[in-house]
């Protein structure tokens, strides 16, 4: 059992608090590998996935026309089985055939990745701001809805600098905090 210190917020009470998880964000960066590094066991589970139309931001981050088609991903990432990220991730469709089976049956997205033969990809962009999460995200993160969200823009490219993925991602910071490494 991890030991926390104690957190006063004043007119609530005092609270244990929690562990935080350093978040690296850096030019390869990898939730498994991540979770790992802080001695703690990485897992998650797929909440939705299927072939869709991309709205329009996610359309031209991938470098896609309108309506163009994206594989998306809706992933609760877990630390020691307590929720620490809420990601949808988003692949350009025509790109990857026979991802989405890959998707549902790996273990990791790298591992589907690299199996329709990307076998390493960099983070190009991220982009942070922080927000009040909404109910369900709340709900799914098990936190309150009187904290921030830190949510996260990301862009992922090949070794070619091809668009790969479009990620966006919500932590909530009373037990992450997001760290960028060079």
């Amino acid at each position: 059992m991890r030991q926390g210190l104690v957190r006063v917020e004043q007119g609530r009470g005092s609270f244990v608090a929690e562990d935080v998880l350093d978040y690296a964000v850096s030019a390869r960066t990898r939730f498994s590998e991540t979770v790992r590094r802080h001695n703690r066991e990485p897992s998650g589970r797929a909440l939705d996935l299927r072939e869709t139309e991309a709205d329009p931001a996610t359309a031209a981050a991938l470098g896609l026309p309108a309506g163009g088609r994206v594989l998306r991903l809706e992933r609760l990432g877990l630390a020691d089985g307590r929720p620490v990220s809420l990601g949808t991730h988003c692949f350009p469709a025509a790109r990857f055939p026979g991802l989405l089976a890959l998707l549902r049956s790996s273990a990791t997205i790298s591992a589907a990745l690299a199996a329709v033969g990307v076998v390493d990809y960099r983070r190009q962009l991220t982009r942070v701001i922080a927000r009040m999460p909404q109910p369900q995200e709340a709900e799914l993160l098990e936190m309150s809805r009187s904290r921030p969200l830190l949510v996260t823009e990301s862009l992922n490219v090949d070794v070619d600098g091809t668009v790969v993925e479009f990620g966006v991602a919500r932590y909530p910071s009373p037990r992450v905090q997001i760290i960028f490494e060079t």
